[in-house]
């Protein structure tokens, strides 16, 4: 495994293409990465791009995280869903005492999670910690995570029927729980229109005991300094990455489409897709939509990482920028792999091109909480100097 600072993810994940290439005949098929593949990826630190310093992490920062994903989802969707996932969640590790985090996740480091925000397991109070059970859905990539952060309603009560604690304001109270991959089963649930290979299944947990040292509140301060761990910026940290994906894919299908349209007619002429009129317009506009996405993210991220080192103390504005812009790449990314799609004709629809599987992946991963249309009123909202109704704003 990987933790140097000066180890280059950006090349890590352009020099595993080959290996991404061969592998999806089997991702498609086994709906999940291939052993070896996720083997190659948590040796080139792809796994855990944010993962702390101080555990022996690389703490990359989000613009270099960034086009590492980018890279990778240029290859195939899944495989740069599996990085930005587990990337994501690594920054987590930050929520633990270094000690500790050095002592659960090796050294020299291997922290490959799968996890799920949402509270969907319950947790009882005993001595020393919690007894944890439940059921979590679509978690990605946990056939080759060695930990899984999960998070839970914590219940009241010693009764035979427990209720949810409540917090003031009459909210259920949660807490993310760090319980090692081998705790649970895996229920293999995950039949999709795309993103075949992120292997998103359930898992449950019939019951496990986790200490109290290796909880936390998910929104609550990391013991950590630095700008990877400010609540108030890590959701756009994180999120930086699903953007990376989608981003990534609308570029692949690009490729994709460019190679389709220098050899091929179609099945009403021979004359080839590129001298056609129509071909080179959509071409130029999804090539702007691509390109103008991305380089609102780039510059949207970028004054929020920067405002995140000056120590900002108010970086609500570049958060509404950075989510805003989050949420208009995926929805433009899949605008333009549409385009292209539909401009190749029937050349689209057939497996051999690629350019099915970046047309369902990219559909798949828009329906990600980040990409929804929601979001928009949320930033307008903000804008209009409203109390926007979702939080991280």
């Amino acid at each position: 495994m990987t933790s140097t600072k000066a180890h280059d993810p950006v090349a890590a994940a352009k020099a595993l293409a080959p290996q991404i290439r061969a592998a999806r005949d089997e991702m498609q098929s086994r709906c999940r990465l291939p052993g070896p593949l996720a083997e190659a990826m948590a040796r080139a630190g792809l796994f855990q791009l944010y993962a702390p310093s101080a555990i022996g992490g690389p703490e990359t920062d989000p613009l270099t995280a960034f086009r590492a994903v980018e890279e990778l989802s240029r290859v195939d969707g899944s495989v740069g869903w599996c990085s930005f996932v587990a990337s994501a969640v690594s920054i987590y590790a930050g929520w633990l005492p270094a000690e500790l985090g050095r002592e659960l996740f090796g050294q020299p480091l291997n922290i490959r999670v799968a996890g799920s925000f949402r509270p969907t397991g319950q947790a009882q109070a005993v001595d020393g910690g919690y007894k944890v059970g439940g059921r979590w859905n679509y978690m990605s990539g946990v056939d080759h995570a060695n930990w899984l952060f999960l998070n839970c309603n914590i219940m009241d009560g010693d009764g035979s029927v427990p209720m949810p604690a409540l917090d003031a304001q009459g909210l259920p109270v949660t807490r993310m729980m760090i319980v090692p991959a081998d705790a649970g089963v895996i229920e293999e649930t995950w039949s999709t229109l795309g993103m075949r290979g992120t292997g998103s299944n359930d898992l449950v947990i019939e019951e496990t005991f986790v200490p109290e040292e290796r909880t936390y509140l998910l929104y609550g301060p990391s013991p950590l300094e630095g700008p990877h761990y400010d609540p108030r910026t890590v959701t756009v940290t994180s999120w930086a990455l699903v953007a990376a994906n989608a981003l990534g894919m609308a570029r692949g299908a690009m490729d994709t489409f460019v190679r389709l349209a220098t050899e091929s007619g179609s099945t009403a002429s021979p004359t080839l897709l590129r001298d056609r009129t129509p071909i080179q317009t959509t071409t130029g506009e999804a090539e702007a939509i691509i390109s103008g996405a991305r380089a609102y993210v780039l510059d949207a991220v970028g004054a929020v990482w920067e405002a995140a080192c000056r120590g900002v103390s108010d970086p609500g504005p570049q958060v509404l920028q950075a989510r805003l812009a989050i949420t208009h790449a995926m929805r433009e990314s899949v605008r333009a792999v549409d385009l292209l799609f539909y401009a190749a004709g029937t050349n689209a629809i057939h497996e051999h091109n690629d350019l099915e599987l970046f047309f369902r992946d990219v559909h798949t991963a828009g329906q990600h909480i980040a990409a929804l249309h929601s979001n928009f009123e949320y930033g307008g909202q903000a804008l209009l100097g409203l109390t926007p109704g979702a939080p991280g704003w």
